[in-house]
This record gives structure tokens, sequence and C-alpha cells, in this order.
């Protein structure tokens, strides 16, 4: 059952979770204190914008960067957070 997450929801790293880059590969990930998820590039692109911004800022942000339809990324966006926020590796203020 997919997560609602409402457009003015704003994403943010859960505590203990951080973002960075790996040393060896150069390719995003998350660090927590039971592990680490390696990012695709679109999953870092979302995590990145995670900064206090909406869902909406997000999704019109990456949208107008590459070039894509709002409504389709809307979509992805929400996919990815929903994933994360089950794993609890980010929050919804």
């Amino acid at each position: 059952m997919p997560i609602e997450i409402a457009d003015a929801a704003q994403p943010r790293l859960a505590r203990g979770v951080r973002l960075q880059t790996d040393s060896a590969t150069g390719k995003g990930v998350l660090l927590f204190p039971e592990g680490i998820v390696e990012l695709n590039e679109t999953a870092q692109e979302i995590l990145v914008r995670c900064d206090g911004r909406t869902l909406s800022d997000i999704v019109n942000d990456l949208a107008e960067e590459y070039d894509s339809d709002p409504e389709a990324l809307a979509t992805d966006v929400r996919e990815t957070l929903g994933d994360l926020q089950r794993r609890k590796l980010i929050e919804l203020a």
C-alpha cells in the first residue's frame, strides 16, 4: 500500500541519517546506525533538495532542471520518498 505524501509535506533525513558521497565510488549514500544505502542518481537528486522545501517545491525544481513533466516526476518523487519513509530513513514535517 503506497504512502500518500502531500504536496505541502517537507521531507527531511531522519535523525541519525546522513547523506554523503562515497569516497571510493563517488556515488551518493545514506549512512545510518544500522548500515549504508547506495543511492541511484535520482534518489540523490531528490534527497539533496530535502532541506526544508516542500514536496511541490522539490518536484518543480527537478522538473525545471531536467526539463521534465512535473506530474510524471511527482509520481517518481513520491515513490522514492515513500520507500525511504517506510525504511525510516526520512521523516515528513
